[in-house]
């Protein structure tokens, strides 16, 4: 036991370190790409096209989301472990030698100036991408720390040690560090970004007689409307993958997998109803069905009646014709009708009982293809949501506030809640859940309040913002 926990206390003290590392793994990452891909300068597109760019955003992404969110660990449980330390009255044990990544450099280094180094050269990398970069949270984990000058160790991430041998170094003298780039495009200088005595309306007109009149323009126009192409032809594919994918994935599952093994495992021993809503169902059904023959047989022997006791010709052969439309059935006849009846409406409800029961694996399946092509997509998400980027901001503004406005209204709006209903009604079917009326009015009351605050916030944070001209015409269409 005593051994046991000596393992999860070492685990505990070295988590610090070990997020450490990841996130300083994450920044190398981003080094490499930039030192292969863009002669170590900041990842921009200027060098090279669309598709490109997006696949090394994705990895840029990912990176510095992995640095942020190690970071945090880091400083989190170096907190938690100096706590922890003074509350169990023990010293703060260095596991470190113990690490597969530090290896045996940690007895040549002092680990303090190590962790100093390694904050420095995150800093160092998430600073050139602007509001993307992470709050130097570094900065505040070092705090504690002495201040020394020391050579950074730059490890690949598949090292296994810290060694000191054959090391980059880099300085980290504030005054050397180069002041962080900018996030954003770069742009290329054209005649109507310069400050002059000239009007921007001319230089603009001049910009633009010196693009048209350039051997190369043309080129260009092409090369744009590939790339705007091939970007469309994307966007289209992923959108209908988005369909095909879950849908195709829900029958397949259903009808293939999930059928076959309900079927096997089951048998005959199907659950005849799923719920109280499919029995109620069935009894009235029943019901009506049997109600519907005496009806029916009431009618005919009234017909009959009328026919004998009638003498005008023309009103007998009214009469004859309801009499052969009509079935006279005897009471034991309506039973065995109704036996009949109950006997197809057993089979029907169990079918639908067991259809329920596999629709609800067959769309955990689906879920799941789903995330799995989300999760391998990147570079189709980042394309994707340009292509919308590009449509919302050349949309006008009386366009974008009808759009909203419609979203609202049928979301949101007065109708609203009837169209909720339906939606509710429909999904407890399908799963075989019994529909919870006091359930559907709860999510009615409280989700399309909740949707509609989050539209207003998205107005007024964001699109006012974006286009103040937008709003201001989504108010006044509005009122």
């Amino acid at each position: 036991m005593k051994r046991y926990f000596r393992a999860v206390e070492q685990w505990l003290f070295n988590t610090p370190e070990r997020s450490l590392d990841l996130a300083y793994e994450a920044a190398l990452s981003i080094k490499a790409i930039e030192d292969q891909h863009f002669k170590g300068g900041k990842i921009s597109s200027g060098k090279y096209g669309e598709s490109v760019f997006a696949h090394f955003e994705a990895d840029l992404q990912r990176n510095l989301d992995v640095i942020k969110l190690r970071l945090g660990i880091f400083r989190n449980s170096r907190s938690f472990v100096d706590i922890y330390a003074q509350f169990t009255g023990k010293k703060k044990t260095k596991y470190l030698a113990d690490y597969p990544r530090n290896g045996k450099a940690i007895g040549a280094r002092d680990p303090e100036n190590l962790i100093l180094e390694k904050l420095q050269f995150i800093d160092k990398v998430v600073a050139k991408y602007g509001d993307r970069a992470i709050a130097s949270s570094s900065r505040g984990a070092a705090s504690s720390s002495p201040y020394n000058s020391a050579t950074l160790v730059a490890v690949t991430p598949q090292s296994t040690s810290l060694e000191s041998d054959g090391l980059q170094s880099a300085s980290l003298d504030k005054n050397n560090q180069s002041p962080p780039v900018e996030e954003g495009v770069e742009k290329s200088q054209s005649l109507a970004g310069r400050t002059s005595f000239l009007p921007r309306s001319i230089l603009r007109t001049l910009d633009r007689f010196k693009r048209e009149l350039d051997p190369k323009a043309e080129d260009e126009v092409v090369q744009t409307f590939r790339k705007s192409k091939t970007k469309t032809v994307i966007s289209f594919k992923f959108i209908l993958l988005i369909i095909l994918i879950p849908l195709l994935t829900q029958q397949l599952s259903k009808n293939w997998l999930i059928g076959p093994i309900y079927d096997n495992i089951i048998g005959s021993q199907k659950i005849l109803f799923l719920n109280i809503d499919m029995e109620e169902e069935a009894y009235e059904e029943l019901h009506r069905f049997e109600e519907r023959l005496k009806f029916e047989a009431f009618l005919a022997t009234e017909i009959e009646q009328a026919y004998e006791e009638e003498l005008d010709e023309e009103i007998k052969e009214q009469e004859e014709d309801l009499l052969l439309s009509t079935h006279k059935l005897s009471e034991e006849e309506i039973e065995e009708e109704v036996k009949h009846k109950a006997v197809e409406m057993a089979e029907e409800y169990r079918d639908r009982s067991a259809n329920a029961i596999k629709n609800v694996f067959a769309d955990i399946c689906s879920v799941i293809a789903l995330i799995i092509f989300f999760m391998n997509s990147n570079r189709e998400i980042a394309i994707f949501k340009s292509f919308i980027d590009e449509i919302v901001y050349g949309l006008s503004d009386s366009a974008k506030a009808f759009i909203i406005i419609l979203f609202t209204d049928v979301f949101v709006g007065f109708h609203s809640p009837h169209g909720w209903e339906v939606i509710l009604e429909g999904i407890s079917r399908h799963l075989g859940i019994p529909e919870s009326r006091q359930f559907i009015f709860l999510f009615i009351a409280t989700f399309p309040v909740i949707l509609d605050t989050v539209f207003k916030y998205w107005i007024f944070r964001y699109l006012n913002r974006i286009s103040p001209s937008a709003v201001a015409t989504y108010k006044n269409m509005n009122e």
